[in-house]
């Protein structure tokens, strides 16, 4: 899967619920509007950055 739009709504975190249904890992992120702000997903890092 690749996350084209996250954001803090419910919108951006279906995705992972999806992602667990199909057995579908997240890999890439999108960071801004255009291809080159695709960035791999690191599970981790989100998490941490969610609580700090």
């Amino acid at each position: 899967i690749a996350l084209t739009k996250l954001d803090g709504t419910a919108r951006g975190g279906i995705v992972f619920a999806i992602g667990v249904q199909l057995g579908i890992p997240v890999k890439l992120i999108g960071v801004g509007e255009g291809i080159e702000d695709l960035q791999d997903f690191d599970a981790p890092a989100f998490v941490d950055a969610l609580f700090n």
